[in-house]
């Protein structure tokens, strides 16, 4: 089978398991079975004669053949949805920008961004997205979308690995903060000293990947009662609300906690830091240059 003759279904598959990083993400996000994106895969490595994705225990990563793949299966998918747009009487979709955000970006940075683009920019539409860092740099690189808001803890290591490298720039770097309910005792001063953290009861993200023990203080030198588990910002911060336990949160999220929560900072160790990041690939076209103006404003506003 020649290159030519691969099927747009299986760009789509490929392209899917590139960005999500597994079949089975790929599968359910296609509404596809687990084997037929298998099989579709097998077809398109078989055309190109040589192995697109290194499959490893934590998920796929793009081969060298495979990045080329991608890239010129992204120019093509691209091309026939804007052709199917127009053969359908829509409009061209040269002013839209795909931006992707980690969700603590979501509280108050990017509605303030796009309200003002709103206000100047009324021509530019931006469609986005919510999703882990992980999960969105596989989306710039499988060119789902053209511009993310990444998050990053120290050591600070790059978003990826791959080739080329993203094009990287901080947007705002703060200390990690602590939410703790206005009813206990450690609210009652302007900063909650590290010590104090001992015993404590915690409202924890997921225990896995990137999220292993979000909502803990890092660092702490005993093992943590996690009381609650929760992947939402915001029921982490209801909870908290309660009276059901402490989590941290980031800085950029302070003004959005619900009432019944102070957010305060965390004296006595180390600061554990967080950036925002804004990434992406390539050189950017004019409207994905003026939602990035508008994000490094609002960013600056809210810092």
């Amino acid at each position: 089978m020649d290159f030519e003759d691969v099927s747009l279904t299986a760009l789509r598959v490929f392209r899917a398991v590139a960005e999500h990083g597994t079949f089975t993400a790929a599968a359910a996000a296609l509404g596809y079975t687990q084997s037929a994106v298998s099989r579709q895969m097998a077809t398109i490595e078989r055309a190109a004669g040589t192995q697109l994705l290194q499959r490893r225990r934590e998920g796929v990563r793009l081969t060298t053949a495979g990045r080329t793949v991608l890239r010129h299966a992204t120019v093509v998918l691209d091309e026939i949805e804007a052709t199917a747009r127009e053969l359908s009487g829509l409009p061209a979709a040269a002013g839209t920008v795909r931006l992707g955000w980690i969700p603590s970006a979501g509280a108050v940075l990017l509605p303030r961004a796009l309200t003002e683009l709103g206000r100047t920019d009324p021509g530019l539409n931006v469609v986005s997205r919510e999703g882990t860092t992980p999960v969105l740099v596989r989306a710039l690189r499988a060119g789902s979308l053209d511009l993310v808001l990444l998050g990053s803890a120290p050591p600070f290591r790059p978003p990826d690995t791959e080739t080329p490298p993203l094009v990287v720039e901080t947007l705002a770097e703060r200390a990690l903060r602590l939410a703790v309910p206005a009813t206990h005792p450690l609210a009652r001063g302007d900063f909650v000293d590290v010590a104090d953290l001992r015993g404590q009861r915690w409202i924890a993200g997921p225990s896995s990947g990137e999220d292993r023990l979000m909502g803990v203080w890092p660092g702490l030198d005993e093992r943590p009662e996690i009381a609650h588990t929760a992947r939402d910002w915001f029921a982490k911060l209801h909870l908290v609300a309660a009276g059901l336990g402490l989590t941290t949160v980031p800085a950029a999220l302070a003004p959005a906690a619900p009432e019944g929560v102070r957010v305060l900072p965390v004296r006595g160790g180390p600061q554990e830091q967080r950036r925002l990041l804004l990434a992406h690939l390539g050189r950017p076209t004019q409207p994905v240059t003026r939602v990035a103006a508008a994000l490094r404003a609002a960013a600056l506003d809210t810092t």
